[in-house]
């Protein structure tokens, strides 16, 4: 099933491969930034590395946002609060939104490889406190390489879904499970999201001790879905 989906912060590392996968895969996505001729820019690097028939646009956050069924915010932790009080009521009812937001401590000059507090307890319940009500919240897509993403490489990566809401939870699955290698797996509640954003900077450390840009997860002795 194909749907729109605006990207948040779709001009970064991760935002770009998110988009880029997705569109290969069939879905039509439109990228969203402050800058709406960056992320035209971005869109149309996607277009010109891409078959002709995929659907990637680019547009100013609150235009994406308004246009599209699925959310997905891609951006810096530091400015993850404004940016969602700014975009509230361009939210249509019943959108899903994906959070990908990770506290690392770089976003306040502290380094990549840990974690901030966060006073909600994680990245994605302090956008459960911002967003509207009339939305549905998933965090995920935090243990993906972003590099990896801008490839066409099968992933060997799970994706850990973390949500209170059962539509949610099944549009970040599929959407996980539309990129090649990458298998998504259910984290239960969102309050488990402060667990999960804390991965990523255990695989940037990995990453840094390993001279890599590649580390992923992957969880064993689950049964198949």
């Amino acid at each position: 099933m194909s749907r729109v989906i605006a990207i948040v912060g779709g001009t970064g590392p991760l935002g770009l491969g998110l988009a880029s996968r997705w569109a290969r895969a069939g879905e039509t996505i439109i990228i969203g930034s402050r800058d709406v001729a960056r992320a035209q820019q971005a869109a149309e690097g996607i277009r010109s590395q891409s078959e002709p028939s995929v659907h990637v646009t680019g547009a100013a956050n609150a235009d994406a946002v308004a246009a599209a069924e699925v959310v997905v915010l891609t951006v810096p932790f530091e400015g993850q609060a404004a940016l969602l009080k700014g975009l509230k009521s361009s939210f249509r009812p019943g959108t899903v939104v994906i959070d990908a937001t990770v506290p690392l401590a770089a976003s306040v000059g502290g380094r990549a490889t840990r974690t901030l507090g966060v006073w909600q307890g994680s990245a994605a319940q302090q956008a459960a406190e911002l967003l509207p009500d009339h939305v549905k919240l998933a965090a995920a897509f935090h243990s993906v390489s972003a590099e990896l993403l801008q490839g066409e490489e099968s992933i060997d990566c799970d994706v850990l879904v973390c949500t209170d809401h059962a539509e949610a939870r099944e549009v970040a699955w599929e959407l996980a499970e539309k990129i090649p290698g990458v298998r998504a797996i259910n984290a239960g509640a969102l309050e488990n999201a402060r667990i999960v954003e804390q991965i990523t900077a255990l695989l940037i450390t990995l990453n840094i001790k390993h001279k890599v840009h590649s580390a992923g997860l992957r969880i064993t002795g689950l049964p198949k879905p």
